[in-house]
């Protein structure tokens, strides 16, 4: 064989082999996007219980723009429903810790009480502030169950600030950046109830 054929065989094969991956990759895509979005799924709607809806809320999100609050900033959410009925808001909340930006995703119910709060992204202190993270996580539990109004606006803070909520040892900024996040969260639903579970102003 000629080193011409030589080459030309060559390039024959790498342009046979690019094809077949490029078309493998093309029929996997689809399955790897829909596993990533059940990883997605698992990940941000663990907050909830998997009876109490029958959407895919992920693909319902709550058109709003970036909210600056008074502690936090909402980065967006997404709607549960069941039978069509609003039954879960999932909101999406930036706040500055000690070391840098917590986001958190933070589901209420219907009726304005919180079911539980979840860490997505920090860079707190490792072995302190950083505990944030653990999932499942005690000290986000002590929330669940709360509304804007109970605790009252004092009680929404640490013990040591008159509070009513113990803090991460040895990570106070952490703890009050996340009880400040959660209050504001559930103070905008309430003032946004209608909007955010997609309600006519009259209902």
């Amino acid at each position: 064989m000629s080193r011409t054929s030589s080459i030309g065989l060559l390039v024959l094969l790498a342009a046979l082999g690019f094809g077949v991956t490029y078309v493998l990759q093309l029929g996997s895509a689809p399955h790897i996007a829909a596993e990533q979005r059940l990883i997605d799924s698992r990940n941000l709607l663990d907050l909830i219980p998997s009876d109490s809806y029958d959407n895919q809320p992920l693909e319902h999100p709550i058109s709003f723009e970036t909210a600056a609050l008074t502690s936090s900033t909402l980065l967006g959410g997404y709607l549960a429903t069941r039978a069509d009925q609003p039954v879960t808001v999932l909101l999406r909340s930036q706040t500055l810790g000690y070391a840098g930006a917590i986001e958190l995703l933070i589901a209420i119910d219907a009726n304005g009480r919180l079911l539980g709060v979840k860490t997505l992204k920090q860079s707190e202190t490792p072995g302190l502030g950083a505990r944030i993270a653990d999932w499942p996580n005690a000290w986000l539990q002590v929330f669940s169950g709360k509304t804007r109004t109970e605790p009252g606006d004092s009680g929404w803070a640490l013990k040591k600030d008159q509070g009513q909520f113990d803090q991460i040892a040895g990570a106070t900024i952490t703890s009050r950046a996340v009880i400040n996040a959660v209050h504001d969260a559930l103070r905008y639903f309430d003032e946004h109830r209608q909007a955010l579970l997609g309600k006519p102003a009259h209902e």
